[in-house]
């Protein structure tokens, strides 16, 4: 059996938001709309697809409800694959593969200016502490684990003695593993009683790290600071390592060990120069200058930040936001 190009009519309906659709679609021809509704306004988006491109992947490949419903705009062509024909098409053609990576990566572009625009909320005086939490929930729940784990990241980092500090750490956990393949529970550590025999499948230095996060997360500064210092010195993962370094200067900073920390994130800058939280250890860097009374210094770091962008990135938002109020 081989794909099948199929007719609809204008204000025909393709799918609905909630079905259970294990198709996958092609736009051959005319205009189809995708109707959904922003998770934290509730307001309708509409995303109008191209010739060409590929709509319903997603929930057939993954196995869960629609998202969105798909309305016919005029009289269009759809071609209709089943999840085998569609996988065999993608592997025989890595044009089809490219397409879904530019899908997938705007994708988590919409949702990285959600983040913004929910972290550019507080300078209306609103609190979008539980808003970024849910949106982690959200696509923890209908199993889009990368996002997910990309918004509980950002709330540790911006958040990390906010009320749901602790459930956001253990839903990394969690979401790692399953990304790199391990079991793990399908309900967010927030809605669910922890289960204590998952940490077995983590390494020895990993668990460390997230019971330091989670110490972090409650303020006991000096005692995650102490554990991030052992992972360090054990030096046993090169990558919880690498993060360790980084959650050092954080302890530092809010220790008020200010000269300590300067002292410190100047020393990883150097042995990582390319550390993926680069510069949010240079905002950092400003803020310690900042307390320290030395705001010329503290100025340029934020002005470097505001250098390297890019500009729609959560950092370069706090470093504008830290140079205008100098």
């Amino acid at each position: 059996m081989s794909p099948k190009a199929v007719q609809y009519k204008a204000n025909s309906i393709i799918y609905f938001k909630g079905d259970l659709n294990d198709k996958i679609f092609i736009l051959k021809s005319g205009r189809v709309c995708l109707k959904s509704n922003d998770i934290e306004t509730g307001q309708e988006l509409q995303e109008m697809i191209q010739t060409g491109e590929f709509f319903g992947v997603k929930s057939a490949l993954g196995k869960y409800p629609k998202e969105e419903t798909a309305l016919v705009l005029q009289d269009s062509q759809v071609v209709v694959f089943t999840v085998p024909e569609f996988e065999q098409l993608a592997s025989q053609n890595t044009r089809i593969i490219m397409k879904m990576l530019k899908v997938f990566s705007n994708q988590l572009r919409r949702i990285h200016k959600q983040v913004q625009n929910l972290l550019s909320a507080e300078d209306q005086g609103e609190n979008p502490e539980t808003g970024l939490f849910k949106i982690g929930e959200h696509y923890f729940n209908v199993k889009k684990f990368p996002q997910a784990l990309y918004a509980f990241r950002r709330y540790l980092t911006y958040y990390p003695s906010g009320a749901y500090a602790e459930a956001a750490a253990r839903n990394i956990e969690q979401l790692e593993m399953r990304i790199q393949g391990h079991p793990a529970r399908s309900t967010p550590a927030s809605t669910a009683s922890p289960v204590r025999s998952r940490g077995e499948e983590l390494s020895e230095a990993a668990k460390k790290y997230y019971n330091a996060v989670s110490l972090f997360s409650q303020q006991k500064y000096n005692n995650a600071l102490n554990e991030f210092r052992n992972i360090v010195t054990q030096g046993a993962d090169e990558e919880y390592t690498a993060k360790s370094v980084y959650e050092i200067g954080r302890c530092l900073y809010y220790l008020q060990n200010y000269d300590e920390c300067i002292k410190h994130f100047t020393a990883m800058i150097q042995k990582y120069p390319k550390h993926q939280e680069l510069l949010d250890a240079l905002y950092y860097l400003g803020k310690c200058y900042e307390k320290k009374g030395e705001k010329k210094r503290a100025g340029s770091f934020y002005n470097k930040i505001m250098s390297m962008g890019p500009t729609d990135s959560p950092v370069y938002i706090k470093a504008k936001k830290a140079s205008r109020n100098l």
